[in-house]
């Protein structure tokens, strides 16, 4: 049976769970209009409007159009482009509109994280992004959406083009608040030097009141429309029991227009409307210009995801939306186009360009079976890919959310410096008001305009973006060198390592084996014995087997092939017995070599294949700048210590441990003495324990999964010496921000005391904030800029 709306007494739709208590029964809503309705009329203590009412109330629609389409957003085929799933929660990027400060962050995530099923959110106000992850058994998208809605901000799922739209669009109202500004400014600056440069020096009472209304009209448009965006963000925070950097701006100004208000009515006291419009227009201009460069130092991650393509050519020749893709399909990827999802080449040999990846210039060669990944560059050849996941779980997706996230984790000095502007926001409002009093005892008719320089001088914008601009534009030229950051803690442990801990396979080593020569024996020729054994090696999967992949030859085939695990293969070639593996095994005595296959046919010694682990040409270097640096470095490998002692020696290693366990690589670590501040570099699963437990872990790019998700960075181009230069940046980071929070604490305690004696002028209060605040954010993004430049 149909159930009744009991607000409004239509139908409820099936499939809906509207409901609210009312006179002691849980009552069914159709929609949550009603439901949003019957519960103000409950918690205003109005419900015996329910025992009176004649009839039902109409159907009402509190819910904006805005709102409603956010349930659109609890659709699984819409969330898998931009949600990525795990076993136990959900995660999405949040683009944000209306976050102007810390406060602003702080009160999303205060509120965000109080509500029900949300694990964590966490704001960056430097690219107006949020990272929230939640639990879908609880609680719905659409409604933690909705949550940050009714706090005044506009939140939805990230995507570039969107929120460069949306930054377009806020920069083109700014445009016009700031024309209307201008125009005022300077239209009340010429009646102000009329009025109190006495230009004309006769002028009747009746002309000075008339420009003090003129002033007034040219004043409120500038009140009214140009300073809405500081109203909207005091509101909010006040709304949120914070105070936000707008609450002293917004007081200042309605005071100020309050007060000249007042004087032109009665026609008696001082009118600030020059100020008024002063004040707006240069704070104007302050936020314009600081969003222009927040923007920029936001923008390298959104641009990494402008690189995939909105369309894909299928096999057919049809073009379809990238969105549409599902695992499994198969599409074309022409000449030249940039890849639009991850997959593996299924048709074709081509040369990717992945330096937006990994940084490096020279192209991959792509063959079947390889992976490719969304946003590459194809080369001259065309080629059919089959795609292997969603955009969400794609690489580039992955780059995105991990540097966000590492933007997002807070260091310990980011988080002392939100708490101390959100407090000296308080400060400032009773020092302003103890100012307005002393000076109107002492001289009535300066107090006011005292009081005004004390509450804008002081504004400490400068100081809440000192600290995260730095790390913004840090991480994104992290980006440029080919490390991805996984935790906002690199910057700070990066300054202060003073251990090297590093693995030798597939680290100081390509981890990619070569046969270095070959010796053969009796009648068996050399490309004959490496064909051989290439066709036995195509049977195990380690990296020695894959040295001989090179060799096969279609006409040298072994049967019957089986692997002797620990020692080595054994199969049949032309009816006799063939075997490749240690010296043991195949010759059934021990062997010197350490570095050597050995084959043998019918029984007979066949060939021994010598290999080699080359060692990468930049890890001497890398090594020695960690020494002049006065880092020490330690070799840990669960290679034996034949095989680790020379790579030790090439590289300048005194300390060696060989043969180690995964468990004896954590122990080390372990009992080091607590001064030491490590920094591990591997690559292996054997590794991954070791990473997780050092103060800071990079992890190989080639490397395996288990390695890359225990570990702080990831270097995507395994190019050791980007190491170094990531170093070198975080130096620079830490001074950049030391310096930023010097200048923003120096110059609130300078103003300070000069506001409080009268000795700053509102109009001189207004450029000193706004510049301090350029200041910090234009020094920030020197860390964009290559050294030297």
């Amino acid at each position: 049976m149909t159930k009744s709306c009991y607000h409004c007494g239509e139908d409820v739709p099936a499939n809906t769970d509207f409901k609210v208590e009312i006179l002691g029964d849980v009552r069914s809503m159709c929609c949550p209009g009603c439901e949003t309705v019957a519960q103000t009329i409950v918690d205003n203590g109005l419900v015996s409007y329910y025992q009176y009412r004649t009839a039902p109330a109409e159907k009402v629609d509190l819910v904006p159009e805005q709102l409603k389409a956010l349930v659109h957003y609890d659709n699984e085929e819409v969330q898998s482009e931009f949600v990525r799933h795990s076993n136990n929660y959900c995660e999405v990027m949040l683009s944000l509109e209306g976050v102007s400060c810390a406060a602003c962050a702080w009160l999303i995530e205060k509120q965000v994280n109080s509500k029900q099923g949300v694990l964590s959110i966490k704001v960056n106000t430097t690219t107006n992004r949020a990272l929230l992850s939640w639990d879908k058994s609880k609680t719905k998208l659409s409604e933690l959406l909705s949550g940050i809605h009714q706090l005044g901000y506009k939140a939805a799922p990230f995507e570039a083009d969107k929120q460069e739209a949306a930054y377009h669009a806020t920069m083109k109202q700014y445009l016009y608040r700031l024309g209307i500004a201008g125009l005022a400014t300077m239209q009340v600056m010429m009646l102000a030097v009329a009025l109190y440069l006495e230009v004309f020096g006769d002028l009747e009472p009746e002309f000075k009141n008339y420009f003090r209304w003129v002033s007034l009209i040219f004043a409120t448009p500038v009140l009214l429309y140009s300073a809405l965006p500081f109203y909207l963000n005091a509101w909010r925070s006040i709304k949120g029991r914070t105070l936000g950097m707008d609450v002293p701006v917004s007081i200042a100004l309605i005071f100020a227009y309050c007060a000249s208000l007042v004087a032109t009515v009665t026609e008696q006291g001082e009118v600030f409307f020059e100020s008024i419009s002063m004040f707006t227009f240069f704070l104007l201009v302050g936020r314009f210009l600081e969003m222009r460069a927040r923007r920029k130092a936001a923008a390298a991650s959104g641009n990494l995801l402008k690189l995939i393509p909105a369309i894909a050519t299928t096999l057919e020749g049809k073009q379809v939306p990238v969105k549409s893709l599902k695992v499994g399909d198969q599409i074309r990827v022409l000449p030249g186009e940039h890849i639009p999802a991850d997959g593996k080449v299924v048709e074709g040999r081509v040369h990717v360009d992945e330096s937006m990846l990994t940084g490096e210039s020279i192209h991959v060669v792509k063959q079947m079976g390889d992976l490719v990944y969304a946003g590459t560059l194809n080369g001259d050849e065309s080629f059919v890919l089959e795609v292997a996941c969603s955009k969400a779980d794609s690489v580039i997706s992955n780059i995105v959310r991990l540097q966000d996230e590492a933007q997002h984790s807070k260091p310990k000095i980011a988080e002392i410096a939100d708490v101390v502007a959100r407090y000296f926001v308080g400060v400032i409002l009773l020092i302003s008001a103890a100012t307005w009093l002393y000076w109107h005892q002492t001289k009535p008719e300066d107090a006011f305009w005292i009081m005004l320089s004390v509450l804008v001088a002081t504004c400490p914008c400068a100081l809440s973006l000192a600290t995260p601009t730095a790390l913004t534009c840090a991480t994104s030229r992290m980006g440029n060198f080919g490390i991805l950051l996984r935790k906002g803690h690199v910057f700070e442990t990066l300054c202060k390592i003073n251990h090297l801990v590093i693995d030798k396979t597939g680290t100081l080593t390509k981890g990619d084996i070569e046969i270095q020569r070959t010796e053969t024996f009796a009648e068996w020729p050399e490309t004959q014995c490496l064909a051989l054994a290439s066709s036995l090696e195509s049977h195990a999967n380690h990296p020695i087997a894959r040295a001989f992949a090179r060799y096969a030859d279609s006409d040298v085939q072994a049967v019957d092939v089986t692997n002797v695990i620990g020692a080595g293969i054994c199969g049949y070639w032309n009816g006799e017995e063939v075997k490749i593996g240690s010296s043991r095994y195949v010759l059934e005595r021990e062997q010197p070599e350490s570095h050597a296959v050995y084959l043998s046919i019918a029984g007979k010694h066949a060939a021994t294949f010598f290999y080699h682990d080359p060692i990468r040409k930049e890890s001497r270097e890398f090594l020695q700048k960690f020494a002049e640096a006065g880092i020490k470095t330690t070799l840990l490998t669960g290679d034996s210590l034949a095989n680790a002692t020379p790579v030790a020696s090439a590289m300048g290693i005194e300390h060696v441990i060989a043969s180690a366990k995964p468990e004896d690589k954590l122990a080390y670590l372990q009992n080091l003495d607590a001064s030491d501040i490590t920094m591990m570099v591997g690559d292996g699963i054997n590794d991954a324990p070791t990473l997780a437990g050092a103060h800071l872990s990079v992890a190989m790019g080639s490397g395996t999964d288990v390695a890359k998700a225990s570990a702080d960075m990831t270097l995507l181009g395994d190019r050791l010496d980007k190491l170094l230069e990531a170093r070198e940046l975080a130096l620079r980071t830490r001074k950049i921000i030391r310096e930023n929070l010097a200048w923003s604490l120096g110059y609130n305690l300078l103003i300070l005391p000069l506001a409080v004696a009268g000795l700053v002028a509102p109009y001189i209060a207004v450029v000193g904030m706004s510049a301090s605040s350029i200041i910090v954010v234009s020094n920030s993004l020197r860390l964009l800029k290559e050294q030297g430049k």
